[in-house]
């Protein structure tokens, strides 16, 4: 045989030895994962953060956990990652990568998606026909193309506001003319009251009412209320009521007008809100001013402005509750901060539903303790955290940290 012909063989003997080994390798892994000796990848935690922001976008940047439970890194390259924030339901960002490699243990993957700001305002039309109530929603899953398996993870956190609540007094506050034709006050307020009105794509009522005291022997006639509201400076709303009230000697009259926010204002509110050089981070003032112009006996009118019926409030919020990981199992004592003069918020977690080939759900459930939080507003609310899931030890996929 000649030397050439020896090498060709050989060579030829070793590459086959070689094909042969990857087949039974990649067999063996495949059997192993389908038989749970290997677990899948699963997301362990997802950390999102508010980056930078534009007028027309906001960067979202997310932390996102990836866990391997097999002792050793095999070669996942066919691994890809996807995850969704929604809020009441309204699409903010989605993003994923593929073609992730995944290590034995935990993996960060970073990942960077833009929220649209024109979504604030349909997501702020739901916060309030939902009595100013949003669950924001965090899905993302792993899915290995070599398995043709997908383990998911979700979690849900609720955030609510009381804009109005503290408008609704029955605090009594005097209107001064500050004229020399009159002695004051000339009027009192006795009570305020604003809700929310039916709310469009366009608009958001604010339904509003006062209780005028006339204390003098003649009667006095309000010919116009006009009003201002701002959020963080931006104007929401201006106008004036087109009817005029008489209020009668020693008597009261209930006034009754509809403000409205322009939904459309509210992408550049939004962008004021992560500004942290505004108020602070998502902070927030709403300011209501009024005036009244009032016709006097005398005939004469003046102009009122309505300073004792100002109304503030300040609107904190942490959307994705920063600074804390969104762990899939064993982190169930975090809080978070809603908003002032908010309520509750509830952190909801069900990890490691895993899905062959996305025809079917697996879900095994941990329900975990409750946990109070105070930081939302200047009331007390309470953050209740539920963790759901993935801590059996199974092949679920799911690794708790």
């Amino acid at each position: 045989m000649k030397l050439g012909d020896a090498l060709g063989a050989l060579t030829g003997s070793k590459l086959r030895t070689a094909l042969v080994g990857l087949v039974v390798l990649g067999g063996a892994v495949g059997g192993a994962f389908a038989v749970g000796i290997l677990g899948v990848p699963g997301v362990a935690a997802v950390d999102n953060t508010f980056g930078n922001v534009t007028n027309e976008t906001t960067e979202v940047k997310t932390d996102l956990v990836v866990s391997n439970p097999n002792p050793v890194g095999i070669g996942l390259d066919g691994v890809s990652v996807n995850y969704t924030v929604s809020m009441n339901d309204v699409e903010m960002a989605q993003g994923g990568r593929k073609g992730v490699t995944v290590e034995s243990g935990n993996s960060t993957i970073p990942l960077e998606t833009d929220l649209r700001n024109d979504a604030i305002p349909p997501w702020w039309v739901t916060h309030v026909r939902n009595g100013e109530r949003t669950d924001v929603g965090i899905d993302a899953s792993v899915t290995s193309d070599l398995l043709g398996r997908t383990v998911e993870f979700s979690r849900s956190r609720e955030i609510t506001t009381d804009l109005l609540g503290a408008f609704n007094s029955n605090e009594t506050r005097p209107v001064n003319a500050d004229s020399p034709l009159t002695d004051d006050p000339i009027l009192y307020v006795n009570e305020t009251r604003g809700e929310w009105g039916s709310v469009s794509e366009a608009e958001t009522p604010i339904d509003m009412a006062f209780t005028v005291y006339n204390p003098n022997l003649e009667p006095y006639a309000i010919t116009e209320i006009g009003y201002d509201v701002t959020m963080n400076d931006v104007e929401m709303a201006t106008g004036r009521t087109e009817e005029g009230y008489v209020i009668p000697s020693r008597s009261s009259e209930t006034i009754e007008f509809t403000t409205a926010l322009r939904n459309p204002r509210l992408d550049e509110w939004w962008v004021t809100h992560l500004d942290e050089e505004v108020r602070g981070h998502q902070v927030s003032q709403l300011r209501i001013e009024f005036y009244a112009v009032i016709e006097l006996p005398s005939g004469e009118e003046v102009t009122v402005p309505l300073d004792e019926l100002t109304y503030e409030e300040t609107i904190e919020t942490d959307i994705f509750d920063e600074g804390d990981d969104v762990r899939d199992a064993g982190d169930a004592d975090g809080s978070g901060a809603d908003g002032d003069g908010s309520g509750t918020s509830d952190d909801t977690t069900d990890g490691g539903n895993e899905t062959d080939d996305g025809s079917s759900t697996d879900d095994d459930t941990t329900d975990d303790g409750d946990s109070t939080g105070g930081n939302t507003s200047d009331d007390d609310g309470t953050d209740d955290n539920t963790t759901d899931g993935g801590s059996d030890g199974g092949d679920d996929g799911v690794l708790p940290l």
